[in-house]
C-alpha cells in the first residue's frame, strides 16, 4: 500500500485561514510545496487545484515532468470548497469539465471531484442526489474521452448509502469515490462501514485522523479535529485492510483541515508524523 499527502495539508500557509486560525508564519508557495515533496518520502500526491497558480500549457508540463522525476502517483483534486453546490450550479460543472484537461496534462488518471458540502447538508437530499446523477452521468461519459477517472469525495454532505446510490445511478467505471475517513465521521456514519460498502469504487483517499475539540459546539463542522494519524478515533489500519483485500492500487493520502488546537501551527510535524504512521500500517497488510 502507498503513502501518500494532499496539498490541502498546508492550505493556512497557501492563504487559506479559517476563523479561529492563526496566520501562518511564513506563506507557502506552490512551487516551494512542490519541491518540498522530495524529502517526504513519499510514493503520491493529491494537488488541490485551488492552490494552482497557473493553467497554460507549459505550466501543467512543469508540473508532470517533476513528479515523473519523483516518480510519484498523483490525483488531480478538484471542487473547493463547494463543488457543484448539490447540483445547483451549471457554470462549476462547465468547469469541472475543463479541468479534466488539465488533470490530464499533469499526468493524472484519476480526478477528485465535488458533489457539494456542509453548506447544503440541511437541504433535502433527494433533490440534489437526482440533479449530481444526471451531472456525473454526463460528466463520467466526458471523462472516458479524455482518459481520466472522477473519483466523488464524501465532503461532508453525504452519507456511505446515498453515495454507493449515486454510484449505481449513475453506473460508470469512470466514476468512484475519494474516500474520505474524516468526513463519514463528521456525517456521523462509521468510517469503517462506509469503506466496507465503498471499497470496490474507491479510486482515492483522505486520510484523516480526529479528535472532538472541548468548548467547540458538537454540530460545527470542526468539532472532530485533525490530529496525527493514531491519535484519533479513526480505525485507519481497518480502512487500510479493507483496501488492500480490494486490491486497491492508489495510495493513501494524509490530509489535514482543521487541526486541533493541541497541534495547532503544526502542519508539517503533524504531516510527517501521519506518513510515519501509515507506512507503518501499510507495512503490516
Amino acid at each position: 500500500m502507498k503513502v501518500g499527502i494532499d496539498s490541502y495539508c498546508y492550505h493556512r500557509q497557501f492563504g487559506e485561514v479559517y476563523p479561529g486560525q492563526a496566520s501562518p508564519e511564513a506563506p507557502l508557495t506552490f512551487e516551494n510545496f512542490m519541491l518540498s515533496l522530495e524529502g517526504l518520502g513519499i510514493d503520491g500526491v493529491s494537488l488541490e487545484s485551488c492552490f494552482i497558480p497557473r493553467f497554460d500549457a507549459s505550466y501543467l508540463a512543469g508540473i508532470k515532468a517533476h513528479l515523473d522525476a519523483l516518480g510519484m502517483d498523483r490525483v488531480y483534486a478538484w471542487g473547493h470548497p463547494d463543488g457543484l453546490e448539490a447540483g445547483q450550479n451549471e457554470s462549476a460543472y462547465a468547469e469541472m469539465i475543463g479541468h479534466m484537461e488539465h488533470a490530464k496534462a499533469i499526468g493524472a488518471s484519476v480526478m477528485r471531484v465535488v458533489g457539494s458540502s456542509l453548506r447544503y447538508r440541511a437541504e433535502p437530499h433527494g433533490p440534489q442526489l437526482e440533479k449530481l446523477t444526471r451531472m456525473f452521468s454526463d460528466a463520467s461519459a466526458l471523462a472516458a474521452k479524455v482518459g481520466v477517472k472522477l473519483a466523488l469525495e464524501n465532503h461532508i454532505d453525504y452519507n456511505s448509502n446515498e453515495i454507493l446510490q449515486l454510484l449505481k445511478d449513475v453506473d460508470s467505471p469512470h466514476l468512484g469515490v475519494n474516500f474520505d475517513s474524516g468526513n463519514f465521521l463528521r456525517v456521523l456514519d462509521d468510517p469503517v462501514e462506509a469503506m466496507r460498502k465503498l471499497a470496490p469504487h474507491v479510486l482515492a483517499t483522505h486520510i484523516k485522523d480526529l479528535r472532538p475539540v472541548k468548548g467547540v459546539p458538537a454540530d460545527a463542522w470542526h468539532f472532530f479535529s485533525c490530529v496525527p494519524t493514531g491519535d484519533g478515533l479513526i480505525q485507519n489500519e481497518a480502512l487500510a485492510r479493507i483496501l488492500s483485500e480490494n486490491r486497491y492500487t492508489g495510495f493513501l493520502a494524509v490530509e489535514i483541515d482543521f487541526l486541533h488546537p493541541d497541534y495547532q501551527g503544526r502542519e508539517d510535524w503533524v504531516v510527517r508524523e501521519s506518513i510515519r504512521a501509515l507506512k507503518a500500517i501499510a507495512a503490516n497488510l
